[in-house]
């Protein structure tokens, strides 16, 4: 008998399995994501045959402060993972690819996965640009049946088919491999979806937690991050099955109330979360974390062309996702890793792009812009659909005809 069945769907080495579609004679190479531009190949014509031929950059020639977005499996291997310092990775691997991010390119891949997905499951929440979470409880069942007649081995068959016809068009799709986890809940789809990367396809019952779930690190449980996994190994507790054995009044005690309860059910694998298929956004951004740090002084046509592209990107994914907003923000970091961030409303909701970089060129004059800058970004929040704002207009006076758009980052700032 079996409650409900919930997948957890986990794209392989995601950026960089996009990127190796583009580059097909880089597999089986390690190569990592996160240069900037400078890093694209370059492309030559051999004379002989006519055939193209690209030189890539290679770590050990990387220069800067950029960390790693992904890497592949055979760059993980030599040590190399995600948020790594490009300098630290470059000591590991030198031999290793570096390639540019390209997150047009993997969002567009993004939607076609999850448009495969839904093709067979609609009941899907989106949880990141390569994850997924699935609800299959009543998908693939005969046509009368009932998900809760049917006994656990037949619900386990129905499963595995499903999921791998999901696997199937995933591929179909987009040419990408994905990994997929099976349990009764979301807490354990998680942990399972990551046992047998990549390409896994990996379902567990509750049956299954002490032999499969127990012997993992206490970090595995989505919510355990390594401040609580390092107060928990201090406690000598270091696996889930230390954790699940683990007196919950003592939990409490040391993690309190709320978070020691939870604890404690996690690390039996209970979780009632439902899967969520839908929720309005509360704000949508655009930012960027520069190679180098950017002078006002010297790099001003370069910040006002990547400010751009920035309010450029905003707007695309306003009139993609089909919202229209009001708060226009900006978010600077500066060389130093101070944050400051600047709003500003206007008088009728937009996804206009040059109405956002007016309104954030707006919050510029309001920083002060003698550091050098390390980070750029752009939001928008007061989020409603255009037809919802149809009936804003009508209520407000007419917004006065707009000035030329200024220069990012002018000198009369």
């Amino acid at each position: 008998m079996i409650d409900r069945l919930i997948a957890h769907l986990d794209m392989d080495a995601f950026y960089a399995s996009v990127e190796l579609l583009r580059y097909p004679e880089l597999r089986g190479q390690a190569v990592v994501i996160g240069g900037g531009s400078r890093h694209q190949p370059e492309e030559a014509t051999d004379p002989a045959t006519g055939a193209i031929v690209r030189r890539f950059t290679r770590l050990r020639d990387y220069a800067g402060r950029g960390v790693i977005t992904t890497a592949t499996y055979e760059a993980r291997a030599l040590g190399a993972h995600s948020a790594m310092a490009l300098m630290k990775a470059a000591r590991l691997c030198p031999d290793a690819v570096l390639l540019p991010t390209d997150f047009d390119a993997y969002r567009r891949y993004s939607r076609r996965f999850k448009a495969a997905v839904k093709a067979i499951a609609p009941q899907v929440e989106d949880h990141g640009i390569d994850e997924i979470y699935i609800d299959l409880t009543d998908v693939g069942l005969a046509h009368g049946a009932a998900a809760a007649d049917e006994t656990t081995a037949a619900a386990a068959e129905r499963a595995h088919r499903v999921a791998q016809a999901i696997k199937d068009a995933v591929r179909s799709g987009t040419g990408l491999s994905c990994s997929i986890g099976i349990t009764p809940n979301k807490l354990l789809s998680k942990i399972a979806s990551e046992l047998d990367k990549p390409d896994g396809l990996t379902i567990l019952t509750a049956a299954d937690v002490p032999s499969r779930v127990w012997p993992l690190p206490a970090r595995k449980i989505n919510g355990i991050g390594p401040k609580t996994a390092t107060r928990l190994e201090a406690f000598g507790i270091a696996t889930i099955g230390e954790l699940a054995h683990a007196d919950p009044v003592w939990l409490v005690e040391h993690f309190g109330a709320s978070r020691g309860a939870w604890m404690h059910q996690a690390s039996h694998g209970r979780d009632d979360r439902p899967v969520v298929t839908y929720s309005e956004p509360v704000t949508i951004s655009r930012e960027t974390t520069f190679e180098r740090d950017l002078s006002v002084q010297r790099d001003r046509d370069m910040l006002s062309e990547i400010f751009t592209d920035l309010c450029e990107g905003l707007a695309e994914d306003l009139q993609r996702k089909g919202y229209v907003g009001r708060t226009i923000g900006l978010k600077l970091r500066y060389d130093n890793f101070k944050t400051v961030t600047r709003d500003r409303t206007i008088p009728q909701p937009t996804q206009d792009a040059k109405t956002i970089r007016r309104a954030a060129t707006e919050c510029l004059k309001r920083v002060p812009l003698e550091r050098r800058i390390r980070l750029l970004g752009v939001r928008i929040s007061g989020l409603c659909r255009p037809e919802e704002a149809a009936a804003f207009a009508a209520r407000v006076v007419a917004e006065p005809p707009a000035e030329p758009t200024p220069s990012l980052f002018d000198h009369d700032l």
